[in-house]
């Protein structure tokens, strides 16, 4: 291995990037600050539970670091090469695709080594404070952390074989880190006290994902409180869960690293308008109106030409991919809802309501940013933006085109997803307040991932940078905070782990729905309470009689800090946003 000159390439190709010392820089400033940050006032502690707090904020942080940095590098690896013709003479070398695909991963996976080695240090700090076993703890965290980088590494290889942009490898890439490492937790957290299959299953799926194995290691056992009491071995379940997906994440680019992944793309064939009359007439009933070979009509006066550009020129944003979409979601909220009817007695409305919000957002988180990372970064990377620029159109309507794209695609698959809250609105009509404060988290969460999303790409002139910015600062804000949730008590109070959660509306959401561990009286700042009352008495009539024709006396305003907080912040992301925009239309 260390005679494979790819090795060699792929190690110092890596370690002269900007991105790799951005790297090392952070975990460097990370591991300080985590730390500082809840090194212990007295260092006398024979107990040893001050180190074990430090090193459960130390775990969780390389865990995090490892889960969503790593899989960076591989994922654009074989890409690369692809686009910049270096791909075939690789191929063509007396190199074997083994040979090369083992010298890509090797090469990483030193780059991990050196990161781990980084680490040494601050747990050297927490080691010797005593506490801490290095066979029963420090050895198996280190080696769960190797297993993942691993796994997250081949993970990133396969999807750069198969995959045809870099942006497009990016996206797939921390679509799948995020179901493999946090959504897999979702269904154990809701059915975990429920008897039957199901729950084993679920308990199953959760190990897929490395942190149940390290909190296993630290001492927190389950999660969603269970705690030490968990007589689940998570470690071994992942051991083996991990090394299974192992061979398919490796056997897939084997089987692609060869000449046909040099195929170019093939001839679509004719345009609808070159056919017959009477194959005209059967596309369109076949695809609805919505043929993807018919020739688009010219743009309306009245609509904003940005929108229609942003539209036709994604592939997501075209209308049958759209449909096809909405469709997924409509048939998901359709599962959700013969859940809903089958098993409400069982688990209970408020289970299965929180396990739709987890749904929902994990679809804005997951969808937004890989459309809206690319809006103007995307235009800078390929000159497209001068000829915006020479254009009669003001730098509000491009904006506003661009965000209306990515809005409108999103606003319909969480439309198509929401009949499920109907269901259990009718089911019980005590829920129906608390569903449509819920219904207010998910659009906050719209309009927050769509703001931070947008600011990003203005900010960077490469879609790729663009996109693992926009990624990790959305996964931080929204998994991220359940890091301090999961140390709820030992190592945070309520307060930090409150605090933290108040950038989150997926925990506003949970929290309204009363789920296990999110008690609205324990987080009184994420509970929307209400600000403002008022008898319908007291309002202008013409306010008055359609209120009480409805059946409402009294009206009130209820507001959660929460979402004070996401709509400051993403007001003050788009007039960055705007303001970064207006400055890149002015003329050079």
């Amino acid at each position: 291995m260390f005679n494979n000159p790819i090795v060699h390439r792929e190690l110092i190709g890596m370690m002269r990037t900007k991105k790799a010392v951005a790297i090392q820089v952070m975990l460097v400033m990370m591991f300080a600050l985590l730390l500082v940050l809840r090194w212990p006032a007295e260092t006398s502690d024979l107990s040893g539970i001050s180190s074990m707090q430090v090193f459960k904020l130390f775990s969780y942080g390389i865990l995090t670091a490892m889960i969503f940095l790593v899989p960076v590098f591989p994922a654009t690896s074989v890409i690369r090469e692809r686009i910049q013709g270096t791909l075939a003479l690789l191929l063509n070398s007396p190199m074997r695709p083994i040979d090369i695909y083992i010298g890509k991963l090797a090469g990483v996976m030193i780059f991990v080594f050196q990161l781990l080695v980084l680490s040494i240090p601050s747990l050297v700090a927490c080691y010797v404070m005593g506490g801490i076993e290095l066979k029963g703890q420090v050895l198996p965290l280190y080696g769960i952390l190797i297993l993942a980088a691993l796994q997250y590494s081949t993970m990133g290889l396969m999807i750069s074989c198969i995959t045809n942009s870099v942006d497009g490898a990016l996206k797939m890439t921390y679509g799948i880190v995020l179901l493999l490492s946090v959504i897999v937790l979702g269904p154990h957290l809701f059915l975990q006290a429920t008897p039957g299959m199901l729950a084993d299953v679920a308990s199953w799926i959760r190990c897929i994902s490395p942190i149940p194995a390290v909190m296993d290691v630290v001492g927190h056992g389950d999660v969603g409180s269970q705690g030490i009491d968990s007589n689940v071995d998570s470690i071994s379940r992942y051991v083996i869960l991990s090394l299974s997906s192992l061979v398919v994440f490796v056997a897939i680019p084997l089987i692609r690293l060869n000449q046909r992944i040099l195929d170019r793309s093939r001839s679509q064939g004719a345009l609808t308008h070159q056919m017959s009359g009477l194959i005209q007439t059967l596309r369109m009933v076949f695809f609805l109106g919505m043929d993807p070979k018919k020739r688009a009509p010219n743009i309306p006066a009245y609509l904003n030409p940005v929108l229609i550009k942003e539209f036709r020129s994604r592939r997501f944003g075209r209308a049958h991919w759209i449909v096809r979409m909405m469709v997924g979601c409509l048939l998901l909220s359709l599962a959700l809802i013969y859940i809903t009817t089958q098993y409400t007695n069982q688990w209970g409305v408020e289970t299965i309501g929180g396990i739709m919000v987890v749904m929902q957002v994990s679809l804005v988180v997951l969808i937004t940013p890989s459309l809206a990372a690319g809006l103007i970064s995307s235009e800078l990377e390929f000159d497209s933006w001068r000829l915006l620029q020479m254009t009669p159109l003001t730098s509000f309507r491009i904006i506003t085109g661009k965000i209306l794209s990515v809005a409108v695609t999103i606003g319909l698959i969480v439309l198509a997803s929401l009949p499920g809250y109907a269901v259990l609105a009718a089911i019980d009509n005590t829920l129906t307040t608390q569903i449509w404060q819920v219904c207010v988290c998910l659009l906050m969460t719209c309009i927050l991932v769509l703001s931070i999303s947008a600011l990003i790409s203005s900010l960077f002139r490469v879609t790729a940078t663009a996109t693992i910015v926009s990624f990790s600062v959305i996964i931080i804000i929204f998994a991220g905070t359940f890091l301090f949730w999961m140390g709820k008590g030992a190592p945070f109070s309520v307060d930090v782990v409150e605090t933290a959660l108040l950038f989150n509306p997926l925990a506003t959401a949970l929290t309204i729905m009363n789920m296990p561990g999110f008690d609205p009286a324990e987080f009184t700042r994420l509970a929307p309470s209400e600000v403002w009352s008022s008898s319908t008495e007291d309002l202008w009539s013409g306010f008055r009689v359609p209120l009480e024709a409805i059946g409402f006396t009294r009206i009130s305003l209820v507001v959660s800090f929460n979402w004070i907080l996401t709509g400051a912040i993403s007001m003050f992301c788009l007039m960055l946003l705007f303001f970064r925009v207006r400055l890149l239309t002015k003329p050079q």
